[in-house]
């Protein structure tokens, strides 16, 4: 965890007298997503709330946008940021060392911090790629997803059910998720398969500028994979959320989490703990996807590693465990 900002260091060369908050002073980084997805909206949300207290706490917070869940778990398993955005399935596979993280092992020192929004798995057809439902794709242009995103893992997880490889498509492109929309209305792609929290800019986009389509994931695969995995869920995109879209599309999820490491101090996690809900009101107007959420849930919903020290003396605190 870096320390000391420049400027508190230029004014203790100069001889001049620092204060204790100065030479104090924390940097926490929130790993998240794409700058368009959900998981950038709440790194952002967590740190406007957190750094409101800055002079107290002596902790000043900052997203990064990342390549996704995969990314942030193996960025905090290094150090490079203290929090990070994952898939409830991705951080399973984390905390137990499978698929994703089978070679490297389990990451034992992941923590969970609280669950946030539900992320209905999204498949987006371009209005004219001649798509009614997912198994049309077959022999088609798809964006699988970017790899280190847990949208990657999920589609990997998908095909796998059905049976299918990444060469049943004639173009599995791998693009970030805040560059398939545009490549979807520029017919460089018929379709693409994206976890997110509704409503998404990443989806209102290409329904909004080019009539794209959202397409129903539902069949034996998809009751397999839920009946066999905890952590996914059937979920329902209601109809009208997005322009030419009126009619309610069903799939199937994951919730979206916040995690750490165990190296990082409780009283940084309990601070940023304490800054979300202690401001929950304002927290939930920050991005439409967060209006349903309940504090008691996002302490257990998706949460596979053992909640932090810190974040567990915030929420005894407030007999919310």
């Amino acid at each position: 965890m870096k320390k000391i900002s420049t400027l508190a260091a230029a004014t203790v060369a100069l001889g001049l007298c620092a204060g204790p908050a100065a030479a104090q002073q924390k940097f926490v980084t929130v790993g998240t997503g794409g700058v368009t997805g959900v998981y950038y909206a709440v790194g952002g949300a967590i740190c406007r709330l957190m750094n409101k207290d800055r002079a107290k706490t002596n902790l000043r917070c900052s997203t990064e946008s990342t390549g996704g869940s995969v990314f942030n778990i193996n960025a905090i398993k290094s150090g490079d940021i203290e929090f990070g955005m994952a898939q409830s399935d991705v951080h399973h596979n984390g905390v137990k060392g499978l698929a994703q993280f089978k070679d490297g092992g389990a990451v034992a020192d992941l923590r969970s911090v609280f669950s946030v929004h539900p992320e209905p798995f999204t498949v987006l057809a371009r209005k004219d790629a001649g798509v009614s439902k997912f198994e049309d794709f077959k022999g088609k242009k798809f964006n699988i997803g970017n790899p280190g995103s847990g949208t990657r893992a999920s589609m990997e997880e998908l095909l796998t059910a059905m049976g299918w490889k990444t060469s049943d498509f004639s173009l599995a492109s791998e693009l970030k998720a805040d560059e398939q929309g545009t490549a979807l209305c520029d017919s460089k792609i018929d379709g693409f398969y994206y976890g997110v929290g509704h409503p998404s800019a990443a989806i209102q986009d290409p329904t909004t500028g080019c009539g794209a389509k959202l397409i129903a994931l539902e069949g034996a695969a998809v009751d397999k994979l839920v009946a066999a995995n905890s952590f996914y869920a059937k979920a329902t995109i209601p109809g009208g959320m997005y322009a030419n879209n009126p009619n309610a599309v069903v799939t199937y999820g994951v919730a979206a989490t916040l995690v750490t490491s165990a190296k990082v101090a409780d009283d940084v996690v309990y601070n940023l703990v304490k800054a979300v809900f202690e401001n929950f009101d304002e927290f939930k107007k920050l991005h439409p996807a967060f209006a349903n959420l309940d504090p008691k849930a996002m302490v257990k919903n998706g949460l596979t590693a053992e909640l932090h020290p810190g974040a567990v003396k915030y929420y005894k605190e407030k007999g919310m465990l």
